[in-house]
């Protein structure tokens, strides 16, 4: 298994280093302006961002009830600057510290408060959404083939509207800027699993949960997945991650939009979970700040009967085939090795990390003088179907 230098947030003007310095300080802004927390809340929100930016790790305090984990994984990097520990470590850490610092897991007036829900929430009421729940009245007549690949379109560029990367990012462009299609790939893939069980690791909620489970409506009504289990995570993560809350939400509003299809769609997926076909699960190490391939064995063995995992969004990514400095014409194949089952990753290119693209394609990119890897305007659809 080839290897490469793991990627942090310790070099000016870097993206990981602008995630911390740039767009966390807009973050917490939005996030304190969003709910009327009291002056211990925000004390601790800032504290958390003034630590972060200039300060060193702290380690777990010893009555969080994740204390023992988070000890763990942090071997080695308690004491030492933030900006020295590993970028996707770093990330996840601070979004759990985050969580603690609104009172989401302590008794009292916080707890179980979703500090991002207020943009979540305002994301799935927006006036676009019906526009775009309307157009599954058209998909309706297309033949299976074709509506199987304007759903999977879909799901991949619903990517690009998650809220984390919209709050620094501003308008993301025009569709387009494939980098990457094994589409056809992953269809023959299911095809010779002859619809066995398929998960689904969901990245973001709001509007681009709607398409993905248009998709899992699909592959459960064409015969793709005998099937599904949607795992999600199992607190708010990342700003606009979903949970199962989100699941429930965006599966409201698929019931009672505006077009009828959409609604069918709704009410196919609620009788789906009622029946066992759609399962929606979670796990604590979807929250953890390690790549795949240091997964548990009981999440390993859970995923490894899948016929294909499909794994949504860019944080996903990163955990998926390790957040390094790749050389991007690694083998995709060889950079997810260590995932238990068959796996496709739907992603938009948000961050550094790029695998499986052509030699030619990345000297075109690099030419052009343009962040292609952070600005959210290229994608890829990359499989590994052994």
């Amino acid at each position: 298994m080839p290897t490469a230098p793991v990627i942090r947030a310790d070099v000016t003007g870097s993206f990981a280093w602008g995630v911390f310095h740039e767009r966390h300080p807009v973050l917490v802004r939005q996030v304190l302006d969003a709910l009327p927390y009291g002056p211990a809340e925000r004390a601790a929100v800032e504290r958390l961002l003034a630590e972060s930016t200039e300060g060193v790790l702290e380690p777990p305090a010893a009555d969080l009830h994740d204390h023992a984990e988070w000890l763990a994984w942090g071997s080695g990097l308690w004491g030492r600057p933030w900006g020295e520990a590993p970028f996707l470590w770093a990330e996840s850490w601070f979004y759990r510290r985050l969580l603690d610092a609104t009172g989401y897991f302590r008794p009292g007036t916080w707890q179980g408060v979703d500090p991002f829900a207020p943009f979540k929430d305002a994301e799935l009421a927006g006036a676009a959404v019906d526009g775009e729940l309307a157009a599954l009245d058209d998909l309706s007549a297309l033949p299976d083939e074709a509506r199987a690949e304007t759903l999977l379109a879909s799901a991949l560029w619903g990517n690009r509207a998650d809220l984390s990367f919209r709050i620094t990012a501003g308008p993301s462009g025009a569709a387009g800027g494939m980098l990457a299609d094994d589409g056809p790939l992953l269809w023959s893939a299911l095809r010779r699993a002859d619809g066995g069980r398929v998960c689904l690791l969901a990245d973001n909620a709001g509007p681009e949960l709607l398409p993905d489970l248009a998709l899992i409506d699909h592959l459960l009504g064409a015969g793709w997945a005998s099937g599904v289990v949607l795992l999600v995570k199992p607190q708010p993560y990342f700003v606009s991650d979903a949970t199962t809350a989100d699941v429930v939400a965006a599966l409201g509003r698929l019931r009672s939009a505006p077009g009828a299809e959409a609604k069918a769609v709704g009410a196919r997926l609620w009788q789906a979970m009622t029946d066992g076909l759609l399962e929606v699960r979670t796990h604590p190490f979807l929250c953890a700040p390690l790549p795949f391939d240091a997964m548990p064995d009981d999440l390993r063995a859970d995923l490894s009967g899948a016929a294909m995992t499909i794994v949504k969004g860019d944080l996903n990514y990163r955990r998926l085939v390790g957040d390094r400095s790749w050389p991007p014409t690694t083998a995709f194949a060889d950079a997810a090795a260590g995932f238990p089952s068959p796996v496709a990753a739907l992603r938009t290119l948000k961050s550094d990390v790029a695998v499986g693209l052509d030699a030619a394609v990345v000297a075109r990119l690099d030419a052009d003088g343009e962040a292609w890897r952070t600005v959210g305007r290229h994608a890829v659809v990359q499989v590994r179907a052994h």
